[in-house]
């Protein structure tokens, strides 16, 4: 997976140099994005803090991880089912 060139941290400050009145063109050429970089950006981390941005990282890593366990289980199950379909 490729690493992220900015951190939500960074990401925040620029959103909130944004907020100060700089606009969406400039900020661009400053840091090096793109306009659609930059909107995207603005949908998802728009009107947070880093607390709050730490901790929707830290619930998407915890939902990927009972997405995964859940993936196991039903797996398990459904070779259970098909070893039981067999003996019958």
């Amino acid at each position: 997976m490729k690493k992220a060139r900015f951190t939500q941290d960074q990401i925040i400050g620029v959103l909130k140099e944004h907020q100060a009145g700089v606009t969406a063109a400039d900020l661009c050429r400053k840091h090096g994005i793109s306009d659609a970089t930059f909107y995207t950006w603005r949908s998802k981390y728009g009107g947070m803090e880093v607390s709050e941005a730490r901790r929707l990282k830290a619930l998407e890593e915890e939902n990927a991880k009972l997405k995964r366990l859940l993936a196991e289980s039903v797996l398990d199950v459904s070779t259970l089912k098909e070893l039981l379909a067999k003996n019958s």
